[in-house]
């Protein structure tokens, strides 16, 4: 393996890493505000149980994620140097202001709610609840809008022989950084809520706390059902977006290798990329691409062979990611409303309990999915129309990455195992009793 795919196979696993953490953290800061506010609006003390919970978890779960964003972002000045060069007017913009801003704020409230219990006023510490989940949400956005960047340039120009910002507004307010915005917020609220239903269903299988984990049952199930049928949506409008800026990754998850008018959706279908062709398609449906993807049944639909061939992405890393994605994307209402046909009877349907158990990862593979596509369906590029990616990797011998690499891996696996047996210990450990929470 060369510097370039070493230094691409060590971002891809700190990014990958990384992300196990943020979508709990944004997801679970909205649900615990959720909590505080009916505790404060209701008098109700259960509601401040599930907060202290859930907070436990997410204070856990957000503490990783600061370890491992940390680390991310130096691998830009180290193995991705000549693309912070070039285009580092634009990307280290949206990245200070993050970290300056959005971080910061966020930051600075946790501390205050972690340590307020107690010590101000429930009203006041819903506020900083409040406060943390917009300053997740907002930091979420800087960082989408750099990668959205990425995907579809927009306000700057070459000069000096390097990208420079022409116009912040229309990096702000571009479409593409918008629709990514909002479908990885979705994917990461159904995610809290699918957690929040998982492990509820544990305890209640178990008869514990059966009145707080019924609440926190019903509370993720509607959050997760009403944020996975808008996440349909969001990844329909995403899907078109992608047709209309960047045709070879549409191509490529598709596996659509001729350009096609009224183009067919296939129901199943097994992609060779050595031949060029799809040696198996059965129940193709017209022209339901050109509809999904343009709107128009007669619109063509580019096939991969349109491009040059070293500008195609890879078909496998696009087209298998996309299909579990898709797929675990309507599986997922389809869970939440069985949740809400039986939510005053869970304890009667062990099965369905069982199933939700197990279910805790699944929106963590289609997140990881939809990123992978995300990601491998941009290449050869890493911005988009206008630098390579191998253009963008720093002047490195071998050596030293294969041994950042293998560091990245095993620091990385240790953080990981710990931090999800300490997760899984605080979930299965269930609250405190009352009394000793009020104290």
């Amino acid at each position: 393996m060369d510097v370039l795919l070493l230094s691409r196979l060590q971002f891809a696993a700190a990014a990958m890493f990384h992300f196990l953490f943020v979508p709990l953290t944004l997801g679970l800061s909205l649900l615990i505000a959720v909590m505080e506010t009916s505790y404060v609006t209701t008098g109700d003390k259960m509601y401040r149980r599930m907060a202290r919970f859930w907070g436990r978890i997410f204070m856990l779960n957000f503490g990783i994620g600061i370890i491992t964003g940390i680390t991310l972002e130096f691998q830009f000045g180290t193995n991705w140097s000549r693309y912070s060069e070039y285009v580092g007017d634009i990307f280290g913009s949206l990245l200070a202001i993050e970290a300056t801003v959005a971080f910061f704020l966020e930051s600075t409230f946790i501390g205050i709610w972690f340590f307020g219990w107690n010590r101000i006023s429930p009203k006041l510490h819903a506020v900083c609840i409040w406060i943390i989940a917009l300053a997740s949400c907002v930091s979420a956005f800087w960082i989408i809008a750099a990668n959205a960047w990425m995907q579809h340039p927009v306000g700057y120009v070459i000069r000096n022989g390097r990208a420079e910002l022409d116009s912040f507004w229309a990096l702000i307010t571009h479409e593409t950084a918008w629709i990514m915005f909002l479908h990885t917020v979705t994917g990461a609220f159904i995610l809290a809520g699918f957690f929040l239903m998982g492990v509820s269903a544990w305890h209640l299988l178990r008869n514990r706390n059966v009145e707080l984990f019924r609440r926190s049952f019903r509370m993720g199930m509607i959050f997760a059902f009403f944020f996975s049928v808008f996440g349909v949506v969001t990844g329909h409008i995403s899907g078109g977006n992608v047709a209309q800026n960047q045709p070879a990754k549409l191509a490529a998850m598709e596996a659509l290798w001729t350009s096609e008018q009224f183009a067919a959706q296939t129901l199943i279908v097994i992609p060779s990329p050595g031949e060029k062709r799809n040696i198996v398609e059965i129940g193709p449906v017209q022209p339901i691409l050109s509809l999904l993807a343009y709107h128009r049944p007669e619109a063509e639909v580019k096939g991969l062979l349109e491009f040059p061939e070293d500008e195609r992405p890879s078909v496998v890393l696009s087209f298998y990611p996309f299909r579990v994605m898709v797929g675990l994307g309507f599986l997922f209402p389809v869970l939440c409303f069985f949740g809400w046909l039986w939510q005053t009877s869970l304890r009667d349907h062990p099965g369905y309990l069982r199933v939700m158990i197990w279910a805790i990862p699944l929106p963590y593979l289609a997140i990881q999915a939809g990123w992978m596509l995300t990601e491998m369906g941009r290449q050869p590029w890493i911005v988009y129309g206008i630098m390579r990616t191998s253009d963008a990797v720093s002047t490195l011998r071998r050596a030293p990455v294969i041994t950042s690499l293998a560091a990245f891996l095993v620091v990385y696996g240790v953080i990981g195992i710990a931090a999800f047996i300490l997760i899984g210990y605080f979930a299965r450990k269930g609250p405190e009793p009352a009394k000793e929470e009020a104290s």
